[in-house]
């Protein structure tokens, strides 16, 4: 019963907003967004030779079953903890940042394409095995055009949770917004604070749209 006096005294710290630290805000703002978006560019390009590789319908059990439980095993790795060994290993800033988001991201990516490639139309695929077609060929033209849609739309998905996971990994000194975070948090400078809730919830909520778009436009 004591809680719900102690929730209302804290969030009465972040009123009025202290409007003074928006710029600052706005550029680690940025640098979060850059943050996930190379982040996920490093993903893509793992990602998707593992889910080709990981796939069942295109690559031997003796290649795809190994590969699946790489990506299990990624998966696994919380993204803090990722953080934290990037950060200890390469230093403070954005860099290890985004090496966390690329590392835990194809992790998901790997595994959402591989079994959107493993759901493609056998059909199409064995019709381009017919032609004499090789590995590579029967990817490009019998696999691709089938999953490129939802393959993208996965990525755009992605892109939009890596933010969110970029403004977390500040705290551990990953950079971008979760830096300022931890800071005014610990200088009890709650009216910062809240311009960076404002901020994110901003940002998240242009991210959402946009990404509604394009995956409506793809499909």
């Amino acid at each position: 019963m004591s809680a719900g006096p102690r929730f209302a005294e804290f969030f009465s710290r972040l009123v009025p907003p202290e409007w003074s630290v928006t710029q600052l805000i706005i550029h680690s703002t940025v640098e979060t967004v850059m943050i996930a978006l190379a982040g996920t560019a490093l993903a893509v390009l793992a990602a998707l030779p593992l889910g080709l590789m990981a796939a069942s319908n295109i690559s031997p059990p003796w290649i795809s079953q190994p590969t699946k439980w790489l990506l299990g095993l990624i998966r696994s790795i919380p993204l803090i903890v990722v953080a934290i060994l990037f950060v200890t290993a390469v230093g403070l800033g954005p860099f290890p940042g985004a090496l966390a988001v690329a590392f835990h991201s194809i992790g998901m990516l790997g595994k959402f394409y591989a079994e959107e490639f493993e759901t493609a139309e056998h059909g199409i695929i064995n019709a381009v095995r017919g032609t004499g077609a090789n590995w590579a060929q029967t990817v490009r033209y019998g696999l691709l055009p089938q999953a490129a849609p939802q393959v993208v739309a996965f990525t755009v998905y992605r892109f939009e949770m890596n933010f969110r996971d970029a403004a977390v990994l500040g705290l551990v000194g990953a950079g971008g917004i979760g830096y300022y975070i931890q800071l005014y948090v610990r200088g009890f400078q709650y009216e910062k604070v809240a311009v960076l809730l404002i901020v994110i919830i901003v940002v998240v909520t242009v991210l959402d749209q946009l990404t509604f778009w394009i995956r409506r436009w793809i499909r």
